[in-house]
């Protein structure tokens, strides 16, 4: 049985997990789709209907300015997801090169920047993206730059863990004897088998940017107005949460639903890459 296959045939079991995918997977849809499912221009206001409740019109109501919410949700899930994806892809890469490079060579060179890793660490992601917007302003962009900066350091040190144990395999002696470049061993040869733990820490990481990014915007540090997110919905929301409970419940379940799945994902994640746990299903 292949590993691959071994891997899927654990994850699949694992049902929470598997919810977990189904969930953002139907979330990313959604997003991607934002354009045709949305009943109405999420900037559309509208005095004759403020703060109406959940109607056949309406279905999740509309907020203080008559937009449709169902309408700005759909959107703000592009906004979130983006968010998610970019910080992490950014993340990845800077520690897939850190970890390489550190794990491969070794030495002075993995003593120097793993002890820069360690100073990275020592910067609050979320404090950091408060005193840099207090300078330069809220930035959507600059908040995806941000949480990819400062949130790199523990896929270097995965990838650093698994290029110590793999530079020594066979397969890599096989690859230094016949005179081929260190820069195709570590991408074409070790690489690809370090990434197993990495793709856990990336469904980790993009729940982690999602509950950033919707914290700034409900502080008004985010995504600014008109443009929807799920944040700045709620900051709607907490406004008239007395009279429009809609405005908070909805946003809200949409970030808790999503972040959790990601979540699953990625401890299902985890333990179907873990060795250690396969038992007979190894054989």
């Amino acid at each position: 049985m292949g590993l691959l296959r071994i891997i899927g045939k654990r994850f699949y079991r694992n049902k929470l997990s598997l919810a977990g995918a189904v969930v953002v997977f139907l979330v990313i849809t959604i997003a991607l789709l934002a354009p045709i499912l949305s009943p109405y221009d999420p900037a559309e206001i509208d005095l004759n209907n403020i703060l109406s409740p959940p109607s056949r019109s309406h279905l999740l109501g509309t907020d203080e300015l008559g937009r449709d919410v169902l309408s700005r949700m759909l959107w703000g899930s592009r906004i979130s997801l983006s968010v998610g994806f970019v910080a992490v892809g950014i993340a990845i890469f800077i520690g897939v090169i850190f970890g390489s490079i550190a794990g491969y060579y070794g030495r002075w060179i993995d003593t120097l920047l793993m002890r820069f890793v360690d100073i990275m660490l020592t910067f609050p992601t979320l404090f950091l993206i408060l005193a840099v917007i207090a300078i330069v302003g809220p930035s959507i962009f600059l908040i995806m730059l941000i949480i990819g900066l400062t949130g790199w350091m523990d896929v270097a040190r995965l990838v650093r863990a698994e290029f110590l144990t793999l530079k020594e395999r066979d397969f890599v002696l096989a690859a230094r004897a016949i005179g081929v470049r260190d820069i195709r061993i570590i991408f074409r040869h070790i690489l690809p088998n370090a990434l197993a733990p990495v793709f856990v820490v990336a469904t980790l990481g993009v729940a982690g940017a999602i509950l950033i990014e919707s914290a700034l915007s409900f502080l008004g540090l985010g995504v600014q107005p008109p443009t929807p997110s799920w944040g700045n919905i709620l900051t709607s929301g907490k406004n008239y949460i007395e009279v429009a409970w809609w405005l908070s419940l909805f946003p809200g379940l949409a970030i808790l639903l999503t972040v959790l799945s990601y979540n699953l994902i990625g401890e299902g994640l985890r333990d179907a890459i873990d060795p250690r746990l396969w038992g007979s299903e190894g054989e």
